[in-house]
C-alpha cells in the first residue's frame, strides 16, 4: 500500500477517492490528501498536526493541497467541498 502520510510529499496527487464533505467541528477525516472548493467563501481547515484550524478565503474552483483532519462548520461558508484522499 503507498504511504499516504504527510512526510510524503508524492503521496498528494493523484487521488483514489472522492467524498463530498459536510463541514462539522467534531468529524475527523482521515488520510484526506487534498481538499477541493467548489463554491467561493471561506474555509477553516485543521491539519493532521491538531493545530488551531486556519480559515482561507478562496475563489470557487479552488484545490488545496493540504492533509486536513477537519472542515470545521464554525468559520466555513464555502460550499461544494470534497475531500481527495
Amino acid at each position: 500500500m503507498p504511504d499516504f502520510t504527510p512526510t510524503n510529499p508524492g503521496a498528494l496527487f493523484p487521488a483514489s477517492k472522492l467524498t463530498a464533505v459536510t463541514p462539522s467541528n467534531s468529524t475527523v477525516l482521515t488520510g484526506v490528501r487534498a481538499v477541493w472548493v467548489g463554491g467561493a467563501g471561506d474555509i477553516a481547515i485543521m491539519a493532521v498536526d491538531d493545530s488551531a484550524a486556519v480559515t482561507f478565503t478562496v475563489p470557487s474552483g479552488t484545490m488545496l493541497p493540504v492533509f486536513a483532519k477537519r472542515i470545521m462548520a464554525t468559520g466555513t461558508s464555502a460550499t461544494n467541498i470534497v475531500a481527495l484522499y
